[in-house]
């Protein structure tokens, strides 16, 4: 991990993610930035002709991003007091999914908070921004007090589907960090090209490959909630300071209608999550 994105819902105060995100960076060694997305004001602008008012939108909007674009410094100094000592300020223009996904082209992470008290830090937002950024997602809670990243135990959850193999492929610079790597088996489900292919994959001989001991534990059926509690309790128990997860193995329709392992654990996990779909 060597460039690290965290979003900021705002700019005159820095939440958790932003604490993590630089203590993260710190650990890594990695180039942390800031971004802040100010929406485009042409998407505020009313549909009838009204060129004054789209004037005065336009001219708040300008107003609005020298300010934000004017706290760098205040965010530089705030990141170093915990650990990232190589970090940059960047205030974008555009829908918030649109503007990290760009962002995302340089970066090997995106650090994103989940609260339902923030407008993009919501269920339903982080799970747009999962599936639009185009990286890794790191989705930190923002009910938990800000800490230390711990990635002394990191738990994998594991079913061999597309989503959990690019996920386990993102995580390798954290997982060569860990002291114990803990396989979550569920229901095997690999990608529809590779359901013939012998031998199938096999995701302790691949992080082997990597120098990488694991050790696995099975998890058991049921619902999708019911696989998602169990894999919550497994982690915990194996004392996992991260969960790494594929996102959304179904369509995003019948994920966000039915439910899903990954809406479950999104909703009611405490550790942070690295998320890759």
């Amino acid at each position: 991990m060597r460039d690290i994105l965290v979003f900021s819902e705002g700019f005159k105060c820095w939440g958790p993610a932003i604490e993590y995100a630089a203590r993260l960076a710190g650990v890594c060694d990695a180039r942390l930035t800031g971004i802040w997305a100010c929406a485009s004001p042409l998407s505020v602008a009313p549909s009838f002709e009204a060129p004054e008012l789209l004037g005065e939108i336009i001219q708040a909007t300008i107003a609005l991003e020298r300010e934000a674009a004017a706290v760098g410094p205040a965010f530089l100094s705030h990141v170093e007091k915990f650990g990232a000592h190589h970090a940059a300020w960047q205030v974008a223009e555009g829908h918030v999914p649109e503007a990290l996904a760009l962002a995302g082209n340089w970066h090997d992470l995106l650090v994103i908070e989940r609260t339902e008290h923030a407008m993009w830090g919501s269920l339903s937002s982080v799970g747009n921004v999962v599936l639009g950024a185009g990286l890794p997602c790191l989705a930190i809670s923002g009910e938990a007090p800000s800490q230390v990243p711990a990635l002394d135990v990191v738990a994998i959850a594991w079913n061999g589907s597309s989503e959990a193999l690019r996920a386990a492929h993102a995580a390798l610079p954290l997982l060569h960090r860990a002291r114990r790597i803990v396989i979550l088996r569920g229901e095997q489900l690999p990608p529809a090209g590779m359901a013939a292919w012998q031998p199938a994959f096999d995701l302790e001989s691949y992080l082997l490959r990597h120098g990488l001991r694991s050790e696995s534990l099975l998890i058991p059926g049921g619902t999708e909630d019911e696989v998602g509690a169990a894999l919550l309790h497994a982690a915990g128990e194996a004392g996992a300071g991260m969960l790494v997860m594929g996102a959304y193995g179904h369509t995003r329709f019948r994920e966000w209608v039915l439910g899903g392992v990954t809406r479950y654990v999104l909703a009611h996990a405490g550790l942070p999550l690295l998320l890759r779909h």
